[in-house]
């Protein structure tokens, strides 16, 4: 049985069960900390929580984003650089810097530009897909640094429970928006239109209005 430390709110509380644990484990089995340097793939709820967490823990934290308007959002979570990676410029300049990249990008894509961003020995996390990698990752790429790609999924009680005092501890949260049951398929219509970058948290006081 998981206890919601006090000092969470209960509704910033709820996504942390998901994106929270998520990024949570990859981080700290990797063992994230003073000195590592640490990429984040994506500024979605997984990415948010990956930069929030990994600059508590007292990494330095770069977030990559296709998107120059997520520039500054990226920056708004405290992180020390973004990298547009659409920009080359900008990619070759980060070429072989990171102890870890946590890839939280929810579907097929290209894993070479940010195995190239990797250091000699270091590992490239996915959080965020759980398809076929698409195109194939070159054994070049990993055998020329000895470097690895590696996958992780959700944790075990203990481990949620450790997430959830820390988060409280570093008053660390998702930025939510509450919204009634009622509006879910306004909701859903958001989050194809990429209207949010907030987590959805569903009022269930609402659910009497039903």
């Amino acid at each position: 049985m998981l206890s919601i430390p006090a000092a969470l709110d209960p509704a910033r509380a709820a996504p942390l069960l998901c994106a929270g644990i998520t990024v949570w484990e990859p981080l700290r089995r990797w063992g994230v900390g003073e000195g590592v340097r640490l990429a984040v793939v994506g500024l979605g709820g997984l990415g948010q929580m990956a930069a929030k967490l990994g600059k508590a823990m007292g990494a330095e934290v770069t977030v990559f984003t296709r998107s120059a308007s997520k520039v500054q959002d990226a920056l708004d979570l405290g992180v020390d650089a973004v990298v547009i990676t659409s920009d080359d410029g900008q990619m070759s300049a980060v070429a072989g810097r990171y102890h870890l990249v946590i890839d939280t990008i929810p579907y097929a894509h290209d894993l070479s530009p940010y195995l190239s961003t990797l250091a000699v020995g270091g590992d490239l996390v996915i959080v965020g897909y759980m398809g076929p990698l698409t195109p194939p990752v070159p054994a070049g790429a990993l055998v020329r640094g000895r470097k690895t790609v590696a996958g992780s999924f959700i944790g075990g009680v203990a481990n949620t429970q450790a997430m959830l005092n820390f988060c409280a501890e570093h008053a660390i949260a998702p930025d939510i928006e509450l919204i009634a049951i009622q509006d879910i398929n306004q909701a859903f219509a958001r989050l194809e239109a990429g209207d949010t970058h907030r987590r959805f948290v569903i009022d269930l006081a609402s659910l009497s209005q039903a």
